[in-house]
């Protein structure tokens, strides 16, 4: 005897071996033997092949229609064998029985199970809405299927164009194109990028990079809406004072300028000149809104996307040959360097010079410093700022303030890039940012003492973040510490200069210390910064591996950090060398460079010897 029953939602025949009544022994077509419930049998029939059994009910099943079949059976709830004597006008055979019974669990659109051999068939609506389904699915299901074929013949679907930015950073897994997509990836064993790189989708590795930054940060494009900003130029008044200013050569945002004046008493007076588009954008005005959207000028190799829009930028930098509106820190000071005394004013700045590095780290540098040779334009007012650059220093009891550390420029032409080194801590960089650390560092000391709000840089214990209290930076050795000196190209930069200008017109400040404002600004500003960095880290390391290639180099010497990480010399790449031995920070190694990946962001190195042992 045998048993035809349901196991785990399937059909099944065995031959019985042995039955106690409310269990069976069976034994498969496959020869397993297993136990079977008697409340799961739903036929038993003799018949002298087991797979010969299955195979007729499986063609019963395929030549009877669901659609007749759910028009024959009524709308009553019925159970399978009296359906099956119904449908075949007889008493069926085993085999037909089984077959029909498979059909109707088959077909779930048409007929609902409601228990042991009983079904339901579904209601008309439910039937046509499941029908509409189905045929959804099928339509999806040969749409993927010819998406899949033309992606493994490299070529896009028409469909995928508009869906690229998605389909690369952050594909929607309910898309058909999407799941054609992965689904052809995975017969290639290519990545995504790899694939639409092959149907010609990414035109290129850096554009990849990029606009993965733009689809996060910039959806909607980086150009500006709204460009209206208000010029003061004629409404302040002019100073008496030769601003200049000291940038590297591809900057255009000029937010900070000096000059250097005798007085008539002897005494010197310095001035720190901060350019001042607080003046001219109106806090909650579109431009505002916009600036506060982007919290910062975004920076890479190549390029940079701007906090603010060119003709507000135009407005306000301080360009050579131009009166400019500023926020001045002017600093008086004795021939011993003693500092006299400080005001802040509000006024407009003729800039008479652009100074730039390039240039100026040729004429002052440390032997111009110590010989005292600064016969050139601006070197003797150089030489003075870096004398009070070293008092302010030693204030902070930063005694000794140079660095071994080395800054890298990149700068891209054609798809090549120069990367080109220069040390940290020169005479100019000192000069600069201790005049910087100084102003930002007085006037957020103002404006705590003037119970302003302000958004303070603070660090205890190694750990740097921005605050609305007032809060040491031991770091820089300061009380407490602002920034204010930047604000064409940082938001929080303009929310503290909206401060001081009412510190120095007394009006009322634009932030209140317990305001929402300040802090949704504080915590934006954060989050942008630190991705802005991240987007300029990862390109940098992008064109590093773009130097590597153009300049065809496969053995370079590197210098350990630690463990297995080395950097690469003359370029800020630094990379893991399983192979690396135990060695001392600082060692010289040569390696073998090999697989670069340009959209992984990764390459091998192999080691190979160790040059030296410096430290």
């Amino acid at each position: 005897m045998n048993v035809f029953y349901e196991e785990a939602g399937s059909f099944k025949a065995a031959s019985i071996v042995e039955d106690n009544t409310t269990s069976l022994q069976v034994q498969t077509q496959h020869g397993k033997r297993a136990k079977v419930k008697a409340g799961s049998v739903l036929l038993r029939f003799e018949h002298h092949s087991l797979s010969e059994f299955m195979d007729e009910a499986r063609a019963v099943a395929d030549e009877i229609d669901p659609a007749f079949l759910w028009e024959a059976c009524g709308q009553s709830e019925f159970s399978f064998d009296t359906l099956a004597g119904e449908y075949f006008g007889r008493e069926p055979r085993a085999e037909e029985s089984a077959g029909l019974l498979t059909r109707l669990q088959a077909t779930p659109t048409h007929f609902y199970k409601k228990g042991k051999g009983r079904y339901k068939p579904a209601p008309p609506d439910a039937l046509k809405a499941a029908l509409a389904s189905v045929e959804r699915k099928r339509i999806r299901a040969e749409l993927q299927s010819g998406y899949v074929a033309s992606l493994m013949r490299h070529e896009l679907p028409e469909a995928f164009i508009p869906l690229l930015q998605q389909l690369l950073y952050k594909p929607d897994r309910n898309l058909v194109e999407t799941k054609a997509l992965e689904d052809a990836c995975a017969q290639q064993n290519l990545s995504v990028v790899r694939l639409l790189e092959k149907c010609g989708a990414v035109p290129s590795s850096h554009d990849y990079h990029h606009g993965r930054f733009l689809f996060e940060y910039f959806p909607r494009g980086t150009g500006f809406e709204h460009e209206s900003a208000t010029s003061l130029t004629d409404e302040i008044a002019l100073a008496p004072v030769k601003a200049f200013s000291i940038d590297d050569a591809t900057t255009t945002e000029i937010d900070d300028a000096f000059s250097v004046t005798q007085l008539a008493n002897g005494n010197w007076e310095v001035g720190v000149h901060i350019a001042a588009p607080a003046l001219g954008i109106d806090i909650e005005s579109e431009l505002d809104l916009e600036a506060r959207k982007r919290m910062s000028t975004v920076y890479f190799p190549g390029g940079k996307i701007t906090m603010l829009p060119e003709s507000t930028i135009e407005l306000f930098s301080l360009i050579e040959g131009c009166d400019r509106p500023a926020v001045s820190m002017y600093i008086e000071l004795n021939a011993e360097m003693e500092i006299l005394g400080m005001r802040t004013t509000i006024e407009r700045v003729h800039v008479a010079r652009n100074l730039r590095h390039d240039a100026l780290d040729m004429n002052f540098n440390e032997q111009a410093v110590a010989t005292g040779q600064v016969d050139f334009e601006y070197g003797a007012q150089l030489l003075f700022l870096f004398r009070l650059a070293n008092m302010l220093e030693g204030r902070r009891g930063k005694k000794d303030g140079s660095v071994d550390r080395v800054d890298y420029s990149f700068y891209v032409d054609d798809d090549r890039v120069r990367i080109v080194p220069r040390k940290r801590g020169s005479a100019i960089d000192k000069l600069v940012s201790e005049l910087m650390i100084f102003v930002n560092g007085e006037w957020g000391r103002q404006l705590n003492e003037a119970n302003l709000a302000a958004l303070y840089r603070t660090q205890t214990g190694g750990k740097v973040r921005m605050s609305t209290v007032a809060a040491p930076h031991e770091g820089l050795g300061l009380g407490q510490y602002i920034w204010a000196s930047s604000p064409l190209r940082r938001y929080a930069d303009l929310v503290n200069q909206r401060q001081l200008l009412a510190m120095v017109r007394g009006t009322s400040p634009t932030y209140t210390t317990n305001g929402e404002q300040l802090f949704e600004v504080l915590r934006g500003f954060e989050l942008a910064y630190d991705a802005y960095a991240e987007q300029q880290r990862l390109m940098e390391r992008y064109w590093c591996l773009r130097w590597l290639l153009q300049t065809d180099a496969i053995d370079v010497q590197a210098r350990v950090i630690r463990d297995e990480l080395v950097r690469i010399d003359g370029i800020p790449l630094v990379f893991r060398i399983q192979s690396l031995p135990q060695l001392v920070r600082g060692e010289c190694v040569q390696l073998r460079i090999s697989d670069i990946d340009l959209f992984e962001l990764t390459l091998r190195g192999e080691y190979q010897s160790t040059v030296s042992a410096e430290t």
